[in-house]
C-alpha cells in the first residue's frame, strides 16, 4: 500500500517532485518499466519519469534492504540501453526511521565496476520542503519533525485549503496512509476527514471495481442484490491487502467504508491463515 500511494504521487504530481528533487518544474512524464526490459525484476516497484533530457528513477522503501545497490546499478545500466543520451537521476527514499547501516549506502561496487546513486531519508528532511506543494504533503508528517501530529495538522490545514476537491480528497487519502508510519490511527481519524478520503481515488477505484463485478453477478442474482455483494466483495479484497501491509484498522475502515467488526473478522482469519 505504501509503495502504491507513493507511486501515485509521483506519477500525479511529477511536478512538485521535479521541483524538490531537480530544482526546476519541469514536465515529467511517465516511462513503463518494459521499455526498460524491466518486468523480470521487481518492475512494480519502481517509478520512473522522464523528461527530453533526464530520467527520474525514484524507490520509496519503508525499510532497508541489501540489494539497493545492485538494483540501482542494474537500473542505470539499463536504462542507458534504451536512452544513452539521457541524464538519469537516481533516489532512494527512505520512508521510516531506522538504526540500519543499509539506509546509508550509496553506491555499488563491484570488483572494477562503481556505480553511485542519492539517498534521502525523510526523518533527516526540513518539513517545510513538504508543505509547500500538494503532492508532498502526505510526507511532512515523515519528515524532521518535533512534533509528528501537530505537522499533521498544519497539513490538513493545508489540505482544507486546497480547491480543486479530486486534489484534495486524494492528497488526504495518501497523507492518511503514509502518517500511519508514524502516528497512531486514533490521533490520524481525529485530524484528517474521514469524508474527503472516500472521495479519493482509492476509494473510487474500490466502488467502481466492486460495481463491475455486481453488475456481472445481477444478471443471474438481481441487479441491486448483486451490486451490493460485489462492492463488498471487492472491499474485503482490498481490506486483505491492506492488512497485510500492516495498515491501521481505522484507516482500513474510512477507505474501504467496512465496519469495524468486518475488518476485525478479516484482520483474525488473515492470522489464521499465517499460522496454519
Amino acid at each position: 500500500m505504501f509503495d502504491n500511494v507513493c507511486k501515485f504521487l509521483a506519477e500525479s504530481f511529477s511536478s512538485d517532485f521535479a521541483t524538490w528533487l531537480l530544482g526546476e518544474p519541469i514536465t515529467l512524464t511517465q516511462l513503463s518499466p518494459s521499455e526498460l526490459s524491466l518486468e523480470p525484476i521487481r518492475a512494480d516497484a519502481l517509478i520512473l519519469l522522464q523528461s527530453d533530457e533526464i530520467v527520474l528513477h525514484l524507490e520509496f522503501q519503508t525499510s532497508p534492504k541489501a540489494d539497493i545497490p545492485f538494483r540501482m546499478n542494474d537500473y542505470r545500466l539499463r536504462a542507458y540501453r534504451k536512452f544513452p543520451h539521457k541524464r538519469m537521476r537516481q533516489v532512494v527514499i527512505y520512508l521510516k526511521p531506522t538504526d540500519s547501516e543499509l539506509v546509508y549506502q550509496t553506491e555499488f561496487v563491484l570488483e572494477n565496476s562503481l556505480h553511485r546513486f542519492e539517498v534521502i531519508r525523510l526523518w533527516e528532511q526540513p518539513t517545510e520542503v513538504f508543505l509547500n506543494s500538494p503532492g508532498l504533503l502526505p510526507f511532512a508528517a515523515l519528515s524532521q519533525t518535533n512534533d509528528q501530529t501537530r505537522t499533521l495538522e498544519e497539513v490538513a490545514q493545508v489540505i482544507e485549503a486546497l480547491n480543486d476537491t479530486r486534489i484534495r480528497s486524494n492528497i488526504a487519502a495518501s497523507t492518511a496512509v503514509l502518517a500511519g508510519l508514524v502516528l497512531n490511527k486514533d490521533v490520524i481519524k481525529r485530524i484528517l476527514r474521514s469524508d474527503m478520503m472516500r472521495e479519493s481515488v482509492i476509494y473510487q477505484d474500490i466502488l467502481q471495481e466492486g460495481l463491475a463485478q455486481g453488475l456481472e453477478q445481477g444478471l443471474e442474482q438481481g441487479l441491486e442484490q448483486g451490486i451490493e455483494q460485489g462492492i463488498e466483495q471487492k472491499a474485503q479484497e482490498i481490506a486483505i491487502r491492506m492488512i497485510s501491509k500492516g495498515i491501521n484498522l481505522e484507516i482500513i475502515v474510512d477507505i474501504t467504508g467496512l465496519t469495524v467488526e468486518q475488518v476485525q473478522k478479516l484482520q483474525a482469519q488473515t492470522e489464521d491463515t499465517q499460522t496454519e
